[in-house]
């Protein structure tokens, strides 16, 4: 077996861009979490390379947003005043308008043009865009923080290179948008476990959400209702998401790993902690199959920064001690941080509360393999991976 090849893309531009002091989406997460990673000499491995990014071009975004609304972004991009454009979901309190907002999200979704580009071209086994997976924005609407959709951008040039394509999305948000773009391909499945839109943003996501046309079957949709803990969210994984990936056996894995899902994100009620967030990175990396990995949501930055320096350690087969290096844990104290580790104990929630997630759990499975199986198994069997 030849060594694993891996690349971070990274820039440290993203720091030049806000949304807002008091928006909950703070672009310094992604130098929190590549301060982590070097602090423990996670960049400095062998086998990695860290890769610098450019913004997307206008070929490519052109492949599926709408070019009214991209005109609309980069005319607002250029502004100094305060503008809205509620037909494109421009100006809200989730997609605020901001100079320099355009080359942001071109960056980002630049970035993970990269990380495909590497995987494909390359031959590179995991590449991890930490700016990536806004997977929220539509082919002409801003949505959920997010302004240019770089997963679909990136998996449609896969595609139209002859490329299958599982997409896997764990961030606590149901991915519509990915799941949109691709809703009546069978060249593509998408994955998302998340928080049921009955009362969650973005209102979608649920089981019969299977697909249209030659996509029918292809679109898997689980619902977590809140409280859902480690225990849970690896058994909705166990039984949905492995199988599925598994028989299907894509050229390349595309997935959106964003750390929201945690206990202690202000944003979210799932319960799950490190231990199943890294159970899933093990998981995903036994399968050996080209892995593209975007980097998501996440409102709380340890939480955030945490759960990436898992998963870069897990993806280049590095043992990372439990203890926050000293250097950080200073660094952190001082912004009224108080943590020392990395992982977190695995947790189960109060029991009539987790009675009622398992309930909703084992309903969404028996629905699932009820409707999705068999097309995907019955079409594909259940090859492991490569």
């Amino acid at each position: 077996m030849h060594p694993c090849r891996t690349a971070l893309i990274y820039s440290p531009l993203f720091g030049d861009f806000s949304y807002g002091n008091d928006h909950p989406f703070q672009l310094q997460r992604y130098r929190m979490a590549y301060d982590l990673m070097e602090a423990y000499g996670l960049l400095e491995l062998p086998g990695m390379e860290i890769r610098a990014c450019s913004p997307v071009d206008d070929a490519l975004v052109h492949t599926y947003h709408d070019a009214a609304y991209i005109s609309r972004l980069k005319e607002f991009s250029a502004s100094d005043g305060h503008r809205a454009d509620f037909r494109y979901g421009l100006g809200d309190a989730d997609c605020p308008v901001f100079k320099g907002l355009y080359d942001c999200a071109a960056l980002g979704a630049g970035a993970t043009f990269e990380a495909v580009r590497l995987v494909e071209e390359e031959g590179f086994d995991i590449a991890f865009n930490l700016a990536g997976g806004w997977h929220h924005a539509h082919r002409a609407r801003a949505s959920g923080f997010s302004y240019l959709n770089d997963a679909v951008l990136a998996i449609k040039w896969l595609v139209k290179r002859g490329r299958r394509v599982a997409y896997l999305d764990i961030d606590a948000h149901h991915g519509d948008g990915v799941q949109e773009a691709f809703y009546d391909s069978d060249r593509v499945l998408t994955v998302s476990l998340h928080e049921s839109g009955v009362y969650f943003f973005p209102g979608t996501g649920f089981e019969d959400e299977t697909g249209t046309g030659p996509g029918k079957g292809y679109s898997v949709n689980v619902p977590l209702i809140a409280h859902t803990d480690d225990a849970l969210y690896m058994k909705a994984f166990d039984e949905v998401a492995w199988p599925l990936i598994a028989a299907y056996d894509p050229d390349v894995i595309v997935t959106q790993i964003g750390a929201d899902t945690f206990r202690t994100d202000p944003l979210t009620r799932l319960e799950i902690t490190t231990h199943s967030y890294s159970y899933i990175m093990r998981k995903l990396k036994a399968l050996r199959i080209p892995w593209v990995a975007l980097g998501g949501g996440g409102y709380d930055l340890m939480n955030t920064s945490r759960a990436w320096t898992i998963a870069w350690g897990v993806m280049n087969g590095a043992a990372v001690p439990h203890q926050l290096p000293r250097s950080f844990v200073t660094a952190i104290s001082k912004l009224g941080y108080p943590h020392t580790t990395l992982l977190d104990a695995m947790h189960w929630s109060d029991e009539a509360d987790r009675n009622l997630a398992l309930d909703a759990v084992e309903a969404s499975i028996t629905r699932i393999r009820e409707t999705i199986f068999p097309s995907i198994i019955g079409t594909y069997g259940q090859t492991p991976g490569k």
